[in-house]
């Protein structure tokens, strides 16, 4: 009731504007326990996934806390691991305001923020403050784009630069391919070009566990929801060919069929929250049923009850991630995801999904 009361206010401001509101006073709300008045602590559900220990299922994904500024504060609020970013190597301002609008009538979100962020150099000195979170036993993901100005044909060089610089300031690496908002940036999940980076960014971290007496960095990627399935399980067999740790299913979609006349359903950009739940939940079983148990996924896309973070963890996911949910639901949706997906999983002997016959 209280949240419900809050966001009346906030989402009478612009959505940026809002944003900035809710970060700006996050940490010592939850420092002082003020967020106790809307939430809870999760119970303990602890899962083993690209070999690190999370604390539970539930994560925060990225885009909400791109410059990393707000680790512990996340963590604070049941989290079990959350993902920065995105960051670039150079620092930049992303795309012109206004770049972010809310589909009330379908509890969606559309943005084209355009990897704005500080710099992967000003983000690793923010990042000095999640030392709390980390040392609690929570996870930290760092995802990894290229910036604006860099030509597609260059693009790898801008994630081996990102790659270098967190590896020893994270738990795990994310590479986001598959935003709309950075021109030509889904290109990289054609097939060549996608072999090419990937080929690059293995033999790199090869290179860094030589250099950092075998410490393994897990790597992630970043699947679109807009590739045809067969383009979607060409990507996770390339995933697999090359050692990537996890896929991560799905980033925002540029399709608009669940929101036709809407408010804001013509603003170009990536369109997530409840409209993205459906086609999200698919991907996902189609690379459960793909890759069974060589690749976990990593679910992220429409999760705004309890229950739709179980149909990821049915549909085959190991980990869910919340955005648009927790804007919607309030900082509450983390403990009753954590909550069902634990109860669920004590009925569970393995990844059984209800979805499939």
């Amino acid at each position: 009731m209280l949240y419900q009361l809050a966001k009346r206010v906030l989402f009478c401001m612009d959505p940026e504007t809002a944003h900035s509101v809710i970060m700006s006073n996050l940490d010592w709300a939850v420092n002082l326990g003020v967020t106790k008045l809307v939430t809870r602590d999760p119970v303990e559900d602890p899962i083993e996934v690209m070999g690190l220990r999370f604390p539970n299922t539930i994560g925060l994904a990225a885009g909400m806390d791109k410059n990393g500024e707000h680790v512990s504060a996340f963590g604070g609020l049941g989290f079990g691991h959350v993902e920065i970013g995105t960051i670039t190597p150079k620092a930049q301002p992303g795309n012109p305001k206004p770049r972010l609008f809310r589909v009330i009538p379908a509890e969606g979100i559309i943005n084209r923020m355009g990897f704005n962020n500080h710099g992967v150099d000003e983000v690793l000195q923010h990042l000095k403050s999640a030392a709390a979170f980390r040392s609690r036993g929570g996870i930290l993901g760092v995802n990894i784009g290229k910036n604006a100005v860099t030509p597609i044909e260059n693009a790898v060089s801008d994630y081996l630069i990102c790659l270098r610089k967190v590896y020893n300031h994270s738990d795990y690496i994310a590479i986001n391919i598959s935003s709309p908002n950075t021109k030509n940036l889904r290109a990289l999940q054609a097939d060549e070009e996608l072999e090419k980076l990937l080929s690059a960014v293995t033999d790199e971290r090869k290179k860094l566990v030589d250099a950092n007496d075998g410490k393994y960095v897990p790597i992630a990627l970043k699947v679109a929801p807009d590739l045809d399935n067969d383009s979607i399980l060409r990507v996770a067999d390339q995933l697999v060919h090359y050692g990537i740790d996890a896929i991560i299913a799905t980033n925002t979609t540029i399709a608009r069929d669940a929101i036709p006349g809407m408010p804001h359903c013509n603003e170009t950009g990536g369109l997530s929250g409840k409209p993205l739940r459906e086609r999200s939940t698919e991907v996902v079983d189609l690379l459960y049923r793909h890759l069974q148990e060589t690749m976990p996924i990593i679910a992220s896309g429409g999760v705004m009850t309890a229950e739709d973070g179980v149909e990821k963890m049915q549909a085959g996911a190991k980990l869910v991630q919340l955005y648009s949910g927790f804007i919607y639901k309030g900082p509450v949706l983390v403990p009753d995801c954590v909550d069902a997906i634990a109860q669920w999983r004590k009925t569970q002997e393995g990844p059984v999904a209800s979805l499939r016959p």
